[in-house]
């Protein structure tokens, strides 16, 4: 049945432009989530999202339970940090986050746990409440107040504190919530797994989202090629006349805000504007999944779900705590292939290569993909043969050639004036470029040029 679901419905929800690169989920699609054991230590950075970073509430040799706050927020637009382990905490520190800049960190040794408490841990995110409050008889500013005291971020990478999200203005009514279900890097499965094993809470979720900021109606985005979550999250949302599921054509990058608007709901987002300035806010579904736990239980975010996969002996989905080094989840997934040759924090795509194995897995981290020598074998860069094949498939309708080429001759208000700010960084340019210009690395050099300059 599962497999004639996605032919029998509507037309799917495109966008223009864009990329069709293989998945490559077939690794991972099938491996249910899987608690990892707790290492020895645990390195937690208090900048896990965007905004002010975390303050530091403990000592050095004090204990700590799981799910304790051991730094509180820095402002509004900041994100409070909880323990994900039991333990005791060690000197302060500082480590590499994926953003390849330093925070101030917070190193706790860990009590030992036995496989039996791992598993019930996980089974308890896994679960939804017993006995919730219906979503219509709480309070919008109680579930924004749970999300900020969970320390509750954007989940799919962009970890913009959902809490500030939620508080919507009058001036800019919300009348649709997207819960991000469309997980198009290739490669990484968590997203799917969660729409699969805890769909009731994720709906859950959507509702609360929906009474936050008054939206009449909540939409779960998800792409054609996850027919078995299309099944679980339609079944899960049936009960409920304000909740839709939006099958999309599997489509890189359907994920990203600007385009899976203009996908679901024929709304173009400004180029210089927001969602909320055409009516809407998007969630990821694990963001929503914390969203139920925050409100009903008042449970902050200790753990996440991820997928490891690539050049590594046992890829998987994996439950761990943050903080959690990479190094040890891969030590625990049987240790690198011999053809490994670099490892890369979130997709292929839109992922960062990690210098540092030993960096923590944190709120944001959505997977790590183990390249091989193969896979890092690029072709030689040469001229551009102005193809326009950058141009016909960006998803914001840029020009990167013209933008690289203001970056290369460090004119940084002409990149602007070709829109660089716009870029969101998600390779397709690269990806088509016969020539072989790393387009994409201009774009992040020329923003962060333009920053030095503002600064100046």
């Amino acid at each position: 049945m599962i497999g004639n679901i996605v032919a029998k419905l509507q037309s799917k929800k495109v966008f223009a432009r864009g990329i069709h690169p293989s998945d490559s989920k077939r690794a991972t699609r099938n491996c249910a989530i899987e608690a990892v054991p707790w290492p020895a230590e645990v390195v937690v950075p208090v900048q896990q999202h965007i905004g002010a970073p975390a303050e530091t509430i403990v000592k050095p040799r004090q204990e700590v339970s799981r799910g304790e706050m051991i730094a509180k927020s820095g402002g509004f637009v900041s994100s409070p940090v909880h323990s994900g382990v039991n333990g005791t905490t060690g000197p302060g520190t500082t480590c590499f986050v994926a953003s390849g800049r330093r925070s101030n960190a917070i190193t706790i040794r860990t009590n030992p746990i036995s496989d039996e408490e791992l598993n019930a841990i996980l089974a308890e995110y896994l679960s939804p409440s017993k006995n919730p409050r219906p979503a219509d008889q709480i309070e919008p500013e109680e579930i924004v107040n749970a999300a900020s005291d969970a320390g509750l971020v954007g989940m799919g990478g962009a970890t913009f504190p959902t809490h500030v999200k939620l508080k919507v203005s009058p001036q800019k009514p919300i009348d649709t919530v997207i819960l991000n279900g469309s997980e198009c890097e290739p490669c990484l499965t968590a997203d799917d797994r969660l729409m699969r094993e805890a769909p009731e809470l994720i709906v859950r979720g959507l509702l609360l989202g929906i009474r936050a900021t008054g939206a009449p109606k909540g939409i779960i985005a998800i792409e054609d090629n996850k027919p078995e979550a299309i099944a679980s999250m339609r079944d899960a949302s049936k009960d409920y006349d304000n909740v839709e599921v939006a099958v999309c054509k599997a489509q890189y990058p359907m994920g990203g805000e600007r385009q899976l608007i203009p996908a679901v709901l024929n709304r173009a987002v400004p180029t210089k504007g927001l969602p909320l300035d055409v009516g809407v806010i998007v969630m990821n579904v694990a963001t929503s999944l914390s969203l139920a736990h925050a409100v009903d239980d008042s449970r902050p975010v200790t753990h996440r779900v991820l997928t490891l996969t690539g050049a590594v002996n046992k890829p998987g989905n994996f439950f761990a705590p943050i903080g959690m080094p990479v190094s040890h989840l891969i030590e625990y997934a049987g240790g690198l292939r011999e053809d490994a040759a670099e490892v890369i924090m979130g997709g292929p795509m839109m992922g960062v290569s990690m210098p540092d194995i030993s960096m923590p897995i944190i709120k944001g981290t959505s997977g790590l993909v183990v390249l091989t020598k193969n896979e890092l074998r690029t072709k030689k860069e040469t001229t551009c043969v102005r193809c326009g094949r950058c141009v016909d498939h960006c998803p914001i309708g840029l020009a990167p050639t013209k933008i690289a080429h203001a970056v290369m001759f460090r004119k940084i208000d002409l990149a602007e004036e070709y829109d660089l700010q716009a870029c969101c960084e998600c390779g397709c340019c690269a990806y088509v470029c016969p020539a072989g210009i790393p387009l994409v690395q201009y774009m992040k050099t020329g923003k962060a040029m333009a920053m030095k300059k503002k600064r100046s």
